[in-house]
């Protein structure tokens, strides 16, 4: 395949491809076969009781767990043998993203930019401010929505 065909796929595949994927730990199977897609601009909910593998998928999504078995392709690129290229296009965030609660949401925003090099953090900042809805009281910007900080963080 061309390089130019594969930037064309990655930009219009799913964001995020799973297939058959697998994971045990020793005697423990945590993943059976897990099939999933994430459309590109969409919002995906990763759901199941305690022990389902929510973290472990996440974890391998995240490249930081190799699957046992299985594809995870992320933003076009393979979780297993591009591991770089999954890191670079991501910004993962956790429940509590706020960097510093003394900050605004707008600071907040900012910082995690610039700390990811985005170009024009203000700009980025004020966009997704008003993409997610969100005011600009202290801390609130990356703990109320999350997906905010990630955004800045891939933003370019």
């Amino acid at each position: 395949m061309s390089e130019e065909s594969q930037l064309t796929e990655r930009a219009s595949g799913p964001a995020i491809q799973v297939r058959r994927l697998v994971q045990s730990y020793q005697e423990l199977h945590v993943l059976r076969g897990v099939d999933f897609d994430v459309a590109r601009g969409s919002v995906f909910a990763l759901l199941g009781s305690n022990g389902a593998g929510k973290t472990t998928i996440v974890r391998i999504l995240s490249t930081l767990l190799r699957p046992g078995a299985g594809t995870a392709i992320v933003t076009g690129f393979d979780v297993a043998t591009q591991a770089a290229e999954v890191r670079e296009s991501i910004g993962p965030t956790g429940q509590f993203a706020a960097v510093d609660d003394i900050l605004s949401g707008r600071e907040n925003l900012v910082l995690v930019a610039r700390l990811r090099q985005v170009r024009n953090p203000g700009r980025i900042a004020g966009e997704l401010l008003a993409r997610f809805a969100l005011t600009d009281a202290p801390g609130g910007g990356c703990r109320r929505t999350p997906g905010a900080c990630a955004a800045a963080s891939t933003s370019r």
